[in-house]
């Protein structure tokens, strides 16, 4: 072998060497390059899976609050529908009592509602051709009663008749005890309405239950749910 083909073979050897640094060296490179950018893969994507884990949880808590709240209107609700009914049927059992029950709570309603004992009764027209004379009638005698001064010994059926003689004296003589049924009627379920030239007072169930609803509705609510 020659010079120089020594030297050419010597060039050849010392740039494959040199070839082989670099490409020993670029394949570090890459190696660590590739090793960053798996390592910040591997962050983002821990960071993404946490974000939607977060994301995940932050739906579901706001889909369980929605459904406790929905539950509770609901709740509320079925509440509510359960008092209103309670009231009605209320309303129902007393527009259904038996007649003579009926007419003793009107008349006891009218002593209580009059106010000069010389009002005129509307009744629904079902109610002033059953129970309306009788009402007035029974309400007029309590007027009397409650009127009249008390009898030392007003007893047996002539001490009877004498105290009702000196009961409707008494009233006529201070002017009550004379309610009148009027000819008029009104659409209603059950009660009456007092009046008295143009003032009235309205003493319908229908009113007097909503009266007493608004007055009892948190009792009845505590006695039905606890």
């Amino acid at each position: 072998m020659n010079g120089i083909e020594k030297i050419t073979q010597r060039i050849q050897s010392d740039a494959q060497a040199e070839i082989n640094a670099v490409l020993t060296q670029a394949r570090e490179e890459a190696a660590q390059i590739t090793a960053r950018y798996e390592a910040q893969a591997q962050v983002e994507t821990t960071e993404l899976r946490a974000k939607n884990e977060r994301s995940a949880a932050e739906r579901e808590e706001r889909l369980v609050s929605a459904a406790q709240m929905e539950a509770r209107k609901t709740a509320l609700a079925t509440k509510q529908e359960l008092v209103e009914r309670a009231y009605a049927l209320a309303l129902e059992k007393l527009c259904a009592l038996p007649e003579k029950e009926y007419t003793e709570v009107l008349a006891k309603l009218l002593v209580q509602a009059s106010s000069t004992g010389r009002e005129e009764v509307v009744f629904s027209s079902q109610d002033r051709e059953r129970i309306g004379k009788a009402a007035v009638a029974r309400a007029n005698e309590m007027l009397a009663a409650a009127a009249a001064p008390d009898l030392p010994s007003a007893s047996g059926k002539v001490g009877e008749i004498l105290g009702k003689v000196v009961a409707g004296v008494s009233a006529i003589a201070q002017g009550t005890a004379m309610l009148s049924l009027s000819e008029e009627t009104r659409p209603m379920r059950g009660g009456f309405i007092l009046k008295d030239q143009n003032v009235e007072v309205n003493c319908t169930f229908e009113t007097l239950v909503r009266l007493q609803r608004a007055e009892t509705a948190g009792a009845v609510a505590k006695k039905l749910f606890g």
